[in-house]
């Protein structure tokens, strides 16, 4: 057994020096009378075409192979831990409670290591290990890639070495072309093309999630080395302190504050064995408040003024005060100062920047709505009341019912949406704690609270109108004026609209002769569900009427309500509050 295995590695060996080995060629300038310079080949003792170098075939798959060597692949582990490996984060401490995240955390928060691209920038510095894509055409034609030995050169036949280490990308092609020139220097054109670089070893330390080795191209920017090692730790690290060391010796300070704010990210071509460096995070601000930026921010200096962090922060522009909190060496201090001083104050490290909008607006933004003449928003004083705006508010007398003029004011539509949800919970209080005698019971309970939860759920999605009655038998109350007032100018109709618990929903003409029953009978009459004991009218100017009977106005809108089964609901009480309430605050009738 042993034997037929060692028999099969010796054939596999032999298969393998069998593999065609193609000789080194030997490039010699012929110069003949009337005859375009070329190249001879020697290798087998046979000549080939004098214009063309080696076989195609193989020269073909040298220039246009892709070759393993020099690149490297990753998988990102998605967190999953190795066998031994322990969460980073057990390892780190935590952080104060209630801080704002550092300004700039968030540029380790994408996967953009897994989107980098294997390509070169310029600045790339040749390095040994790296490949040349070489073609020369014209009076001599060659094509052949070549590898950067250890000692920085390529080598040409009948040119010689040429050393190309350090040297930009962006300046290869000039210097291999200017050197092969030298040599040919007729009819011949040239073009040097860098394939791939040799990936470099960069170690990454400091106050990082992972300090450690990690490898990439020689032109990835610093950004990736530092995503690589699970980004700066945003407790302990520096944003504006991290430095590119070669050898021991400064090379590159990166900001990455510049970057955030500017697009500014210096180019940098790094070699195996640099250490990129993040410095221990210097003196931190906080910020919250009316800032497009709540965070904190890291200053270079131990103190700076206030219009340093007005740029990073970009207060809003209706900012007017400035409340500042921290210590000093006499011990605890806050002061509160307008936004324009805050400019030349000096903060310290640790200290608490609230932005605030302390100015209260002097002047009021109001709507017009309905049937009016001229334009809709109109801004006045605080002190400007109902009268003194409706004196400027052209109407046509035909068509506009201006006796009968209401508001719609968002404070008293948010107090309403309070009354109903106080109402609402009052509601699911008394259904959940109903107490069962029997099993019977207790079942006929369950069946109730799912209809009440059902009748909850739609009842809490009603918005109130926030109506604000201000016109009674055509006199106007003179009223003080809110921010957001809508004022309501209702448009002149014939029309009653008929809705609710009827069976045919409808706007019906006004007829002078005909009373609350003719109403509801033309749209159909009641449905079995109706309450036609409490029918609410709600008049042009927003008041809401209930009656069993009588007359009705031209604008007005009638609403059946529904009547709550008294034998199979305990909670009646409650609910037909509920409907109510909702048909004063929203003109909806709710089943």
């Amino acid at each position: 057994m042993h034997t037929k295995t060692r028999q099969f590695a010796i054939t596999l060996l032999l298969c393998s020096l069998a593999s065609p080995i193609v000789a080194a060629a030997k490039l010699s300038p012929q110069v003949s009378t009337g005859q375009s310079t070329g190249f001879n080949v020697s290798g087998n003792g046979q000549q080939t075409n004098p214009n063309q170098l080696g076989s195609l075939s193989v020269l073909n798959s040298q220039a246009n192979g892709n070759s393993t060597t020099g690149n490297f692949t990753q998988q990102n582990r998605q967190g999953l831990l190795l066998p031994g490996e322990t969460d980073v984060r057990k390892l780190l401490p935590q952080s104060e409670d209630g801080l704002p995240p550092p300004y700039g955390a968030n540029l380790f928060a994408g996967g953009y290591e897994t989107e980098r691209s294997d390509g070169v920038n310029d600045n790339y510095l040749i390095a040994p290990g790296d490949k040349l894509n070489i073609w020369i055409w014209g009076a001599v034609n060659f094509s052949n890639v070549v590898t950067v030995d250890n000692q920085g050169n390529i080598f040409i036949p009948d040119v010689g070495p040429i050393n190309v280490k350090n040297v930009p990308a962006s300046q290869v092609n000039g210097l291999v072309a200017s050197k092969i020139g030298d040599v040919f220097t007729n009819n011949v054109s040239i073009y040097v093309n860098l394939l791939t670089a040799t990936p470099v070893s960069v170690f990454v330390t400091g106050p990082v999630i992972r300090p450690g080795q990690y490898a990439g191209q020689a032109s990835d920017s610093v950004l990736y080395f530092l995503k690589r090692a699970g980004g700066i730790d945003s407790e302990r690290g520096s944003y504006r302190q991290i430095k590119v060391l070669r050898q021991g010796k400064l090379i590159q300070q990166v900001d990455l504050y510049q970057f955030m704010q500017q697009g500014l990210l210096p180019k940098l071509a790094l070699k195996d064995q640099d250490v990129i460096l993040v410095e221990p995070q210097g003196p931190m601000i906080n910020v919250a408040g009316k800032v497009r930026n709540p965070f904190r921010f890291e200053l270079k200096k131990s103190d700076t003024q206030g219009s340093e962090l007005v740029d990073y922060a970009r207060p809003l522009a209706k900012v007017s005060h400035v409340g500042i909190i921290g210590d000093r060496p006499t011990g605890p201090f806050s002061v509160y100062l307008p936004y324009n001083d805050f400019s030349q104050f000096q903060l310290k490290d640790g200290d608490k920047v609230l932005f605030n909008d302390d100015l209260h607006a002097q002047v009021y933004d109001v709507q017009v709505m309905g049937s009016y003449q001229g334009p809709s928003y109109f801004t006045v004083r605080k002190q400007t009341k109902l009268h003194d705006l409706l004196d400027h508010i052209p109407i046509d007398p035909q068509l506009a019912d201006y006796q009968s003029i209401y508001m719609m004011r968002k404070s008293v539509a948010l107090r309403q949406k309070e009354m109903l949800d106080e109402s609402l919970n009052r509601l699911e209080r008394s259904v959940f704690t109903a107490p069962a005698s029997s099993d019977g019971e207790a079942s006929i309970r369950a069946k109730e609270a799912e209809l009440v939860m059902q009748f909850v759920d739609k009842a809490r999605k009603i918005q109130p109108l926030g109506k604000v009655i201000v016109a009674d038998n055509g006199v106007i109350a003179n009223i003080q004026l809110e921010q957001g007032d809508q004022i309501v100018i209702p448009q002149k109709t014939d029309l009653i609209q008929v809705g609710g618990e009827v069976l045919m929903p409808q706007a019906v003409v006004y007829n002078t002769n005909a009373n609350l029953d003719d109403y509801v009978a033309w749209a159909g009459g009641f449905t079995d569900r109706a309450n036609d004991q409490r029918i609410a009218v709600v008049h042009a100017n927003g008041l809401v009427e209930f009656k069993n009977h009588g007359s009705v106005k031209p604008g007005d809108q009638v609403l059946v309500l529904p009547k709550v089964d008294s034998k199979t609901m305990q909670s009646v009480k409650d609910i037909t509050q509920i409907i109510y309430q909702v048909a004063v605050a929203a003109n909806v009738a709710i089943n």
